[in-house]
């Protein structure tokens, strides 16, 4: 991945200003065109929870209502603050339409075409299936608007250049959906999407590089969290050497307890309690499902 940075920057320098002027546009993504679905506000509740959104666009430290924002979200390259998602219509996204929450979702890029930190994780919902995101779209709508956003991000120096993230997409941002397995069974067909699309799973528990980018061949191998958080692998091998089960794994998404009796902690402890302590027993176990067999093979 270093080399494809370096080859990138290197061919942009050659052609001139205007070559990194259009890296820094981002890939092409064409919108989806979502107007012949309806949106279940009852369903897009459980995609929230699949999503982790009510976890990040929520601040219960502050007395935060509901999607309102104001979450930090600490990191490497500075602190995030996750935006005010309620239908208000200055404040929030009240004035979007579901084209615009799709691209946001899916693409990154907010109404006015700018390009979103992949502290939001696009580079997972883009692969979310049209019905869900129009679900989504209507239980957001459904929620009491609230005044009021987050405060402004704190990044270090140089991280600050949003057209940068154009760049970075450019690097690491693959728009569109899951490719195409092959014969699987339909509950690992399941488990592979709660973790590559809707729960993200990859968002903490992979290694990222220098910008921040996932390396796509050290998947679930662990990494780090918000806050430095160092995050375990979840494959199978280091799953086992650790002594859990595929039982112990479902109970722990479902209680928060370890095999040893201990209490999931961090980041992890935020994801039961608001994500898969709400999930069905179904997803729960394709979830599982899939981490435990990988290739869907064994």
């Amino acid at each position: 991945m270093a080399v494809r940075i370096w080859l990138v920057l290197g061919v942009a320098a050659a052609i001139g200003g205007g070559a990194l002027l259009s890296l820094t546009e981002g890939p092409t993504v064409v919108g989806r065109d979502l107007s012949g679905l309806s949106g279940d506000v009852a369903r897009g509740a459980y995609v929230a929870r699949l999503s982790g959104c009510i976890a990040c666009h929520t601040d219960p430290r502050t007395g935060g209502a509901v999607l309102a924002g104001g979450a930090a979200i600490p990191t490497a390259f500075g602190r995030f603050y996750a935006p005010n998602i309620t239908p208000h219509p200055s404040d929030g996204i009240g004035s979007w339409s579901l084209a615009d929450f799709s691209l946001a979702l899916t693409a990154g890029v907010d109404p006015d075409g700018g390009h979103y930190y992949p502290t939001f994780p696009y580079a997972f919902y883009t692969r979310l299936t049209d019905q869900d995101v129009a679900d989504l779209w209507a239980a957001v709508r459904s929620v009491p608007a609230v005044a009021g956003g987050p405060p402004d991000h704190e990044l270090r120096f140089r991280f600050g250049w949003t057209r940068g993230i154009g760049l970075w997409k450019q690097l690491y941002f693959e728009p569109g959906p899951l490719p195409v397995a092959g014969e699987r069974t339909d509950l690992w067909e399941r488990g592979r999407y709660l973790a590559e699309a809707a729960a993200h799973c990859g968002a903490c528990h992979t290694p990222r590089g220098l910008l921040g980018g996932r390396d796509a061949d050290r998947k679930f191998a662990g990494g780090i969290g918000p806050d430095n958080e160092k995050t375990p692998p979840i494959i199978p091998d280091a799953l086992l050497r650790a002594g859990w089960t595929a039982d112990d794994l479902r109970y722990a998404l479902r209680s928060g307890l370890t095999p040893s009796g201990d209490s999931l902690g961090g980041s992890m402890a935020e994801v039961i309690r608001h994500g898969t302590r709400y999930w069905s027993d179904e997803d729960i176990t394709a979830l599982v499902e899939y981490l435990w067999k990988p290739d869907g093979r064994r």
